[in-house]
């Protein structure tokens, strides 16, 4: 019997990877896996610092939009009486007590030590008002204006009493309606906005003055909250108190100036945030000028800002505490004051708002 002698291949030719081939395959991986994760690392990066520039320039142009849109409108259906610009007006709320405002468009308050600033705009709700002639003497003690003509007002309209030649000592009284009697007599009695001997100066309101019809009055502060959003703060006519709504997030800085005519040329002349004291000085406001600063969402490991960012008011017109920077001049713009604003990405807005109801007024 003759037995198959051929014999199995040679294990040689069959064998498996061996183990050096094996580690060189998984170092390769490493590598590739490691330059792909940075790859993606930095393009997700790239990725958070454009969609936080890009929420930067949304917030900041829509909150610079927003303030120019409320200073264009200040002084609505208030001012138009120009000799009652700048008026203190005394007000009182049975809840939370006197008011003291000031009868013009909008009253910048300046940040202490390089702070934000806050803006207050003031206007009426009105669509049309009549000017109303106080017709007959009203003493401390009176529950009533009689008037040549109430036509335009309504109960509960805030009206604000402007006497001839008025000053801090012959003020405007901030009165609210609760009855119109034989259609000129405006009834302010039991109401939650005022009381005759506290609201108005010792010799009253005399025939002759003149009775503003401020509507449901509109008084708004726009100021940086101390979570760096733009916030809103407005005036509750029912119970006295300040209502805040938070608009846009990543709001660090706000500052803003007064733009006057000194020298009666109805053109802005300087720039400045020393807040008038008199009627002549309210009068050369002609225009208020903000620049805002939106900082990026985006936290960056590395400090990619070096500098505070600075306001560009050029030189044709003189702005108080501006200092040369290059060809022009600038503001300082603080942001030292947030955590770690060096690890964030700004950008600077501005914008020039006229005062229209001002400037109308002196035509």
């Amino acid at each position: 019997m003759v037995l198959n002698s051929k014999l199995p291949p040679c294990r040689a030719a069959v064998r498996g990877a061996t183990l050096i081939e094996l580690m060189i395959g998984l170092l390769l991986g490493l590598v590739v896996v490691l330059v792909t994760a940075q790859v993606l690392s930095f393009a997700e990066g790239q990725k958070r610092v454009t969609t936080g520039g890009a929420d930067a320039q949304v917030n900041g142009a829509l909150g610079l939009y927003t303030l120019q849109r409320e200073i264009q409108m200040a002084g609505y259906g208030l001012i138009d009486d120009l000799p009652a610009l700048g008026c203190p007006v005394v007000a009182n709320h049975t809840s939370t007590g006197a008011f003291n405002w000031t009868l013009t468009p909008v009253v910048i308050a300046a940040g202490a030590n390089g702070a934000p600033d806050s803006v207050t705009v003031m206007s009426s709700s009105r669509a049309y008002a009549v000017p109303a002639i106080v017709s007959v003497n009203h003493p401390i003690t009176a529950d009533r204006f009689t008037l040549r003509s109430a036509v335009g007002i309504s109960v509960s309209d805030i009206v604000i009493a402007v006497p001839a030649g008025n000053s801090a000592t012959n003020w405007c009284g901030a009165y609210q309606v609760t009855q119109i009697a034989n259609s000129n007599q405006v009834v302010h009695g039991a109401s939650s906005w005022n009381s005759g001997a506290q609201v108005a100066p010792a010799a009253g309101y005399l025939a002759g003055d003149r009775l503003i019809n401020a509507g449901q009055l509109v008084l708004r502060t726009f100021a940086v909250d101390a979570n760096y959003n733009l916030q809103q703060q407005t005036l509750d006519l029912a119970s006295g108190g300040m209502q805040s709504q938070e608009l846009f997030p990543q709001i660090v800085y706000l500052r803003a100036l007064y733009g006057k005519d000194t020298n009666a040329d109805r053109v802005v002349d300087t720039y400045d945030n020393v807040t008038p004291t008199t009627n002549a000085g309210w009068r050369q406001v002609l225009a208020v000028r903000l620049a805002l600063v939106a900082r990026s969402g985006s936290y960056q490991k590395d400090e990619v800002t070096v500098a505070a960012p600075k306001w560009d008011v050029g030189k044709a017109t003189t702005v108080t505490g501006a200092t040369t920077c290059g060809s022009s001049n600038c503001l300082d713009l603080v942001v030292s004051g947030v955590p770690d604003w060096k690890h964030y990405r700004y950008s600077v807005f501005e914008v020039t708002a006229p005062l229209r109801n001002v400037i109308w007024g002196q035509n």
